[in-house]
């Protein structure tokens, strides 16, 4: 759910930039604005992606969850 909502506003931040970039050989003067909110959702986006690696659980062995919802699985060892 959290990588949704990053890759959401990644496409939010293209089609922003897009569109910026054709008002701006229209030489529209609130073009800027729409390329702001461009960059405000790139560093949403990026902040975002981050977040599971941010707030990862570790288990009783020391390895990392990326999912934190998950339910842990212990591992057994292959008996030959």
């Amino acid at each position: 759910m959290k990588l949704q909502k990053a890759v959401i506003a990644l496409i939010l931040a293209i089609i922003a930039l897009v569109t910026y970039l054709i008002l701006g050989s229209d030489e529209v003067e609130w073009s800027k604005y729409i390329l702001e909110a461009s960059g405000l959702f790139l560093m949403l986006s990026a902040l975002l992606f981050l977040y599971p690696i941010l707030f990862a659980r570790k288990d009783k062995e020391g390895c990392v969850e990326l999912d934190p919802e998950a339910p842990v699985e212990t591992a057994e060892p292959v008996k030959e």
